[in-house]
């Protein structure tokens, strides 16, 4: 199992800027990781992800605005979102999955989840 903790939340204005990190711990089988975000009235769905050769997918609504990236020597993932906009305000969550040579959004095969942080961006 591991254990995931999210930092960097926060408030912004539309256009604005935030850079989201996920500090892991413990078991480090973990091949995939990916964002998620919670949106008011929403399901939870996927934003990005990232696999154990640094292959990428973002959700369409996000692409080319938002960045996720790995640091393995600190075992951090980030999400830079840029240019945020309203409908991006939500609960963002990291999780890691023991998959090899995996990439995608399906929840299910994610084992280990954050406790998720905030972003509220405002008009």
């Amino acid at each position: 199992q591991v254990r995931l903790v999210e930092s960097g939340g926060g408030s912004v204005q539309v256009g604005g800027s935030l850079r989201l990190s996920c500090l892991a711990s413990g078991d480090t089988n973990t091949r995939s990781w990916g964002w998620f975000r919670a949106r008011p009235g929403l399901e939870r769905e996927g934003v990005a992800a990232i696999d154990d050769t640094g292959k990428t997918k973002y959700a369409t609504s996000v692409k080319d605005r938002f960045t996720i990236a790995k640091d393995n020597a600190k075992s951090i993932l980030y999400l830079q979102m840029n240019n945020l906009k309203v409908e991006d305000s939500g609960v963002y969550y990291c999780a890691a999955s023991p998959n090899r040579l995996w990439i995608g959004f399906s929840q299910e095969l994610y084992r280990s989840w954050g406790q998720g942080t905030q972003v509220t961006v405002s008009s």
